[in-house]
């Protein structure tokens, strides 16, 4: 066990963040990388992946254009993700999709679409990497819940479906792993201003409706999401396994 003021030292670890073009996901990679991390960055925009390698470092960061969907892909996914640095002892799910659908309107292809990538693509690229975490005994799979684990939003049936599914995939997963040193938890984003929920900021009013919601009255900015994810991908989080940390200003809370 390290000591207190190393806990969230990941000097020697190596990272691995699915979705770090934008959002989020680009700054858990940064983060990462920022604690000590060699991080890998993998989405399907090349030109932000490069930016990030750019900002990062080569000798830090790595970059892998690829659609984390296309299931059959995913042994090849594999060795390109270990290539750079080598297989890694991190892996973050932070790629998501939401196609906003009414349930009237939701067709078979949205519904396969965020399935696939929400819920499918976590499970099976962890169980592809997670061999190399168990050979090492230490490892640390984060999935990306989000209010819609527990809450019904409208245009959300099939978004809100795989996020409820996230929650039950990673206490399974940390049934599974966790005896050989592989924690498996969640972070709950609130509303954070993203690609994902521009639609959301760009209605001022709904905007602020969301902020009084919370506990805090206000909105999360991206620098809010550095500590829960070093939280959950260090040795801070030793003990905690199969849990949703829900980072959302106290949204759920009311």
């Amino acid at each position: 066990m390290a000591e207190p003021a190393h806990l969230f030292d990941l000097s020697g670890k190596v990272a691995c963040v699915t979705g770090a073009s934008a959002g989020l996901g680009h700054r858990a990679a940064r983060a990462l990388a920022l604690a000590g991390a060699q991080v890998i960055g993998v989405a399907r925009r090349a030109e932000p992946l490069a930016e990030l390698v750019e900002e990062l470092g080569g000798q830090v960061a790595a970059a892998v254009v690829a659609d984390v969907a296309e299931r059959d892909a995913i042994p090849d996914l594999v060795e390109s993700i270990s290539a750079p640095f080598g297989a890694p002892d991190i892996l973050v799910h932070a790629a998501g999709i939401n196609t906003r659908e009414a349930a009237d309107d939701v067709t078979p292809k949205g519904w396969d679409q965020t399935l696939a990538l929400n819920l499918s693509t976590p499970f099976f690229l962890s169980q592809a990497l997670v061999p190399a975490m168990k050979e090492k005994g230490w490892g640390r799979i984060v999935n990306f819940a989000s209010l819609q684990t527990t809450r019904a939003f409208p245009g959300g049936i099939a978004y809100g479906a795989t996020k409820g599914g996230v929650a039950q995939l990673t206490r399974a997963m940390a049934e599974a792993w966790s005896p050989h040193g592989i924690t498996a938890n969640a972070i709950g984003p609130g509303f954070f201003p993203t690609e994902l929920t521009q639609a959301v900021f760009d209605d001022a009013d709904r905007a602020a409706r969301n902020a009084a919601q919370t506990c805090m009255g206000r909105n999360g900015t991206l620098a809010d999401i550095d500590g829960p994810v070093l939280f959950l991908c260090s040795d801070a989080s030793s003990y905690v396994t199969g849990q949703v940390l829900m980072v959302d200003g106290g949204f759920t809370a009311k």
